[in-house]
């Protein structure tokens, strides 16, 4: 009885599994849209330099999960360490970033291509309640090696005025 209970149960996954796996190869890839390249600009390992061209850090981007997101790993020369994850939603046609800081902020941005930067934008409560509006921009730069410039700027005014909080160039690093 348990001979042919073990048979009978081989011989339904035999037939499932071939199914399942003919369905997977004919499923299209799913972040094949050109949208899904917009920020590959930023992918690879960067130094990075402030405005006044002093070393801020180093960060390391790179395509995961078959090319659906962008991971980014930040270290900066105080110590300062943080990550993002950085994917295009087809079903809202916008980019979406969530970083976390060793600092503990969570700052959540959306946004897209304008102008030929990647631009995201979003907004933090304080625990006193202060509402600040973030704004990221990438800028592709180019020569060689690469070059991109982030400008980060905040505002406490509901976006009448903005401030630098950050304005960096990277340097893409050449190995060879």
């Amino acid at each position: 009885m348990r001979a042919i209970s073990s048979v009978a149960l081989f011989l339904v996954i035999a037939a499932i599994v071939p199914a399942g796996v003919a369905a997977q190869a004919a499923r299209p890839a799913g972040c094949n849209r050109p949208e899904h390249r917009q920020f590959d600009f930023w992918l690879g390992e960067w130094e990075v330099t402030g405005a006044k061209g002093n070393k801020a850090g180093t960060n390391h981007i790179q395509a995961i999960h078959g090319g659906c997101a962008l991971r980014e790993e930040w270290t900066g020369t105080t110590g300062f360490t943080g990550t993002s994850l950085n994917a295009f939603d087809a079903s809202s046609g916008r980019w979406h970033q969530t970083w976390v800081g060793s600092d503990g902020l969570v700052l959540m941005l959306d946004g897209g291509l304008r102008d030929g930067a990647m631009e995201l934008t979003g907004t933090t409560r304080g625990v006193d309640g202060t509402v600040t509006r973030h704004r990221i921009r990438w800028t592709p730069l180019g020569g060689t090696p690469a070059t991109v410039r982030q400008l980060w700027e905040t505002s406490g005014d509901e976006g009448k005025t903005w401030a630098v909080a950050f304005d960096g160039t990277y340097r893409r690093v050449v190995r060879e």
